[in-house]
């Protein structure tokens, strides 16, 4: 059973477009992946692990999911990818966070189970370089996160991956006080959950939409949360729709944070008989004003949706859920992700502000 909290996407009226959108280089592989790392590094723009059905494999033929620990490498935005090093295990569907002094890799998932591991990334001399952090004090994938200030904050996630319930978790870990390690905080008070959005002001810590397990059954949510380190959690203005692996962090621009699409729950009870007709994911954005804490339309992704999308879906471009939102050389970078159950893409789209619509600050 799923449930939906939320009005549908198309029930909530577009805007004219915020962005103007372009593609980089794909990721080199011929599928794609979903759940990968990825992030800002030294300049360069990293995506790291994930995972595929491999062969054209899908859940209901039988294909097998597998997990990489590949690392890939865009020097510059009209530049090629190049592999650049392995993580120190196949991994995908952690936290990526960059920071002034790498980007890093917060637990995950894996064939084996998730995982607690926590590792910091830089690019040195054309290669990855893997420091190791202190691990969480849970295993956690799914999860979502955000640096304020000097500090790494997560939020949510599944503890294993046949967990009945999402993790009501809270985790920060402060980087100019690595030996203390993770510390536990107070959780929102709203619903535990897992695939949620982060989003930081560069202050406060914002959670949005994500969605519930209650014994494993799925509830699509749309309350959003703001904590700050003085005041502790406060509930925002619900989101008009879920938008569940959302990618994340929301963007901060012009005093606002922007959502690019993800999974309102629309189609999600129908997926297992849709199978390759599924129509995908939101493609519409949202944006969130804390000024005045409002919602409203700013948009959609670009997609490109071609006659043969069913049986090619990489000759189409799609909107992406389960990766990071990337801010590099002033573009959002979408890089990759889940495009339809199952289905996973090479694309990597990018997005810069119009000039019309960018605000004096």
């Amino acid at each position: 059973m799923i449930t939906v909290q939320a009005t549908t996407a198309q029930d909530f009226p577009a805007a004219n477009g915020t962005f103007t959108w372009d593609t980089l280089a794909p990721v080199p592989d011929t599928i794609g992946y979903a759940g990968s790392f990825a992030g800002v590094t030294d300049n360069v723009l990293i995506v790291a692990g994930g995972s595929n059905f491999p062969h054209g494999g899908t859940p209901w033929n039988g294909g097998i999911k597998t997990w990489y620990d590949k690392i890939f490498v865009l020097e510059k935005p009209n530049g090629r990818w190049k592999e650049a090093g392995r993580l120190p295990v196949n991994l995908g569907y952690g936290v990526s966070v960059s920071t002034p002094e790498g980007l890093v890799l917060i637990g995950g998932s894996n064939e084996s189970g998730h995982t607690a591991h926590v590792w910091r990334l830089r690019y040195r001399n054309g290669k990855v370089e893997t420091e190791v952090l202190p691990p969480l004090p849970y295993t956690l994938a799914n999860a979502c996160g955000a640096l304020v200030g000097d500090k790494l904050l997560v939020a949510g996630g599944l503890i294993k991956p046949d967990a009945a319930n999402a993790a009501p978790l809270f985790l920060c870990f402060d980087l100019k006080r690595k030996k203390r390690g993770w510390k536990i905080l107070p959780a929102w008070p709203g619903p535990a959950r897992m695939l949620a959005v982060a989003g930081t002001d560069g202050k406060r810590f914002f959670l949005f939409s994500g969605t519930q397990l209650a014994d494993g059954k799925r509830v699509y949510l749309t309350d959003a949360w703001c904590y700050s380190f003085d005041n502790g959690w406060r509930q925002l203005a619900d989101l008009p729709f879920a938008v569940v692996a959302a990618p994340s962090p929301a963007c901060y621009l012009q005093k606002g944070f922007y959502i690019f699409g993800g999974d309102t729950g629309a189609d999600a009870a129908a997926a297992a008989v849709l199978k390759e007709k599924h129509p995908g994911f939101s493609t519409q954005i949202l944006r969130y004003d804390p000024a005045s804490n409002t919602w409203s339309a700013a948009g959609n992704i670009h997609t490109s949706r071609k006659p043969d999308a069913v049986d090619n879906p990489n000759n189409s471009i799609w909107a992406p859920v389960t990766t990071p939102l990337v801010w590099w050389h002033n573009t959002i970078i979408l890089p990759g992700g889940e495009v339809r159950p199952g289905t996973r893409t090479p694309h990597v789209l990018a997005a810069s502000v119009n000039e019309k619509n960018k605000a004096v600050e």
